[in-house]
């Protein structure tokens, strides 16, 4: 079964964000922004981010016929829309008569107009003055035949420290603690160095000028400003889920984005969509590869259907500290990364170049030179060539049976924690490397949130999730009773959600008799340290970073540790329990030794691969539509590969050759169906 982005338009939507109001006084270049855009093979342009100083130049005064000439425009050429609200820059004029609008620093200082995001998502004016100009949008363009979705603000970011969302934040601890300041002191453990509260009103935000030493206080304010961020979007979105009740609202989310916790944004988002923009060609190339997978799959998974990757750069960024352009063939192979991952999008920032300000020489589709003779250029007519071609499989998802879990409110707890590793857990890239022995072996996966069902999967990995909160801890119980394979590492359940440590050792409560053991201590390495363990009685890893001490208590161990003053001691565990099984790793590995029970245990679950065997640097994936299998081989190093057996026949999409063994060009990506 097939799901598009929007019913009445079923195929894959190429463009990006088109900013036409830069051009308005040489109108001639919308022309020829048509005239280039068919020639491209771009059917869509994202319109209005940044356009409300010329949507209402002064309060209540209104003029819509630049979008009204462009978006016509662009339909009468063939293309569709994405149509954003201007939320994510307001107008001078607004900050200047409101300036309740703009966001209060973390050291009480109001800025002044600058930047963009810089508004404060608590202001009752900015959110009226929103939700306005958002019902004349809806009104006058919810029903245009060209109208695809809705892109939401942009890129929500930033916390404000203003009075009106200090009030706010104090109303949220109120009803987070059922109004009880000492529920919140014992969640705060605050009689530590006498913090108890006697009052909500006397909460503060953590600041450097406040009380950044409570634990709990900063893992609520991130709580907070999740929130309200999304309590924003829903006010903001709310004229539009009004007018249009049909059409899909999204808003463009970041790569592994530290101050909002993206799971809670599951309820508001119609589809998910994100921007995507990896180090390509740096020395870790091959992790960013793999990162940028994950990041797919993340997105994908939050709605369980096919996403939107909404912003990608052509040729190359400008705000990195090197900016690097993508070899021949990297700009085609990062997007089809995308539609094999189940995107159903490839979008660019930006569609034609700044001639001014601070994005002037990040990559565009259309250089300053202004015409259709680059090669950046020529990229993106043959990515658009290919996507036409495919067509077919727009709409389509992946079927996974392997989950990674990802909790933004375990991250933080982690960052916040005073001990292990100080600066640096490495939480996600943690995530990232469970997730790269699946990459590389073509098995999809599932990138979720602890709000996900885990039942859905044969297999479930959770990465240092050192904290778990009850409802948590009886969900991993109740999914390996019932017969699924959990697999947790090091720091497993050793706080609850307020960050308060378990009583009685970790992990936490029925943990221990979930994974039959009892971890008594951990080891921190410095970076330059290698331990090591034995993999049953034989092979030899090295170990880096933590190293847990621990007691089996039921468990089977399948490797010990073979150094240090805990050699013997086990290092890798597996526990029955009910139907399922418990693996525990007590220590990091650099690599080599996950890539090996990994594939035992998939050889053990019977999860395989897209194909056989895959040489080194390329991988494969899978969609669809539960009739036909649409297959991707992606190379992501500079070697053509040959020979690669796919284990059945299949039709490739581009030439409508029969094959069984196919070879891959370096940096290229073959795709195939059966």
């Amino acid at each position: 079964m097939k799901k598009y982005i929007n019913e009445k338009f079923p195929y894959f939507l190429h463009g990006g964000d088109y900013n036409p109001e830069q051009w308005i006084d040489v109108k001639e270049v919308w022309d020829e922004d048509m005239r280039l855009m068919r020639e491209a093979n771009c059917n869509e342009m994202t319109v209005g981010i940044f356009s409300w100083a010329v949507l209402e130049p002064e309060e209540g005064r209104y003029d819509f016929s630049f979008l009204d000439e462009v978006i016509d425009k662009i339909y009468q050429n063939g293309g569709r829309v994405v149509l954003a609200t201007p939320s994510g820059s307001r107008p001078r004029w607004l900050a200047q008569k409101y300036p309740e609008v703009l966001r209060v620093s973390d050291s009480r200082e109001r800025f002044g107009f600058s930047g963009r995001h810089n508004h404060c998502p608590t202001s009752p004016i900015y959110r009226e003055k929103v939700q306005k100009i958002n019902a004349l949008l809806a009104e006058r363009y919810g029903k245009h035949p060209a109208v695809v979705a809705w892109h939401v603000s942009n890129e929500y970011s930033g916390e404000c420290f203003c009075p009106l969302c200090q009030e706010a934040f104090r109303a949220y601890l109120r009803e987070r603690y059922n109004g009880d300041i000492q529920a919140l002191n014992k969640a705060y453990w605050s009689t530590f160095w006498s913090h108890n509260y006697d009052n909500f009103e006397q909460i503060e935000a953590p600041t450097p000028l406040t009380d950044e030493s409570v634990l709990g206080l900063r893992l609520d304010w991130k709580r907070f400003v999740t929130a309200q961020t999304v309590d924003f979007m829903r006010s903001e979105s709310e004229p539009l889920r009004r007018i249009t009740p049909e059409m899909p609202v999204t808003t463009n989310m970041m790569t592994a984005f530290y101050g909002l916790d993206y799971n809670k944004f599951e309820d508001v988002l119609d589809v998910a969509s994100w921007d995507n923009y990896p180090d390509w060609h740096s020395p870790r190339g091959d992790y960013e590869a793999c990162r940028s997978a994950f990041w797919h799959d993340y997105f994908r998974a939050l709605k369980g259907r096919a996403h939107m990757m909404m912003e990608s750069a052509p040729g190359l960024t400008n705000w990195k500290s090197y900016n690097k352009l993508k070899r021949p063939g990297m700009d085609t192979l990062a997007a089809l990364q995308a539609i094999a991952h189940g995107s159903d999008t490839v979008q660019y920032f930006q569609w034609r170049k700044s001639r001014g300000s601070v994005e002037k020489f990040h990559g565009a589709v259309v250089d300053h030179v202004g015409t259709n003779q680059t090669r950046v250029f020529g990229e993106i007519k043959r990515t658009g060539e290919i996507l036409k071609k495919i067509d077919e499989a727009a709409g389509t998802t992946v079927k996974a049976r392997v989950a990674i879990l990802f909790d933004w409110e375990n991250w933080w707890a982690l960052d916040n924690c005073q001990g292990f590793q100080l600066k640096d857990k490495k939480y996600e890239e943690t995530c990232v490397e469970y997730y790269k022995p699946f990459w590389r072996r073509g098995v999809a996966v599932d990138v979720i949130g602890p709000q996900k069902d885990f039942s859905a999967y044969d297999l479930v990995i959770a990465p240092m999730l050192y904290m778990t909160d009850r409802a948590m801890i009886q969900k991993i119980a109740s999914y390996v009773e019932q017969g699924g394979t959990f697999y947790a590492t090091y720091m497993l359940g050793m706080v609850n959600e307020s960050d308060l440590c378990y009583l009685g050792g970790f992990p936490a409560a029925e943990l221990k008799e979930v994974f039959g053991l009892w971890n008594e201590e951990i080891d921190s390495l410095y970076p330059e340290e290698r331990g090591e363990i034995t993999l049953n009685g034989g092979t030899r890893y090295a170990t880096k970073d933590y190293a847990e001490v621990l007691h089996e208590r039921g468990a089977k161990v399948l490797a010990r540790y073979s150094k240090e003053f805990y050699n013997g001691t086990p290092a890798y565990t597996v526990n029955k329990y009910g139907k399922g099984k418990a693996y525990y790793q007590a220590f990091r590995d650099t690599g080599e030794f996950k890539d090996c029970v990994f594939f035992t245990i998939m050889k053990e679950l019977g999860i395989e691969g897209a194909v056989p065997e895959l040489p080194a640097g390329v991988t494969a994936h899978t969609r669809t539509d539960g009739d036909t299998v649409y297959l991707f081989i992606e190379n992501y190093s500079a070697e053509r590969k040959e020979n690669i057996a796919l284990g059945n026949e299949y039709e490739d999409m581009l030439t409508g050759e029969k094959v069984l063994t196919v070879g891959v060009d370096g940096y290229g990506m073959r795709i195939l169906k059966r």
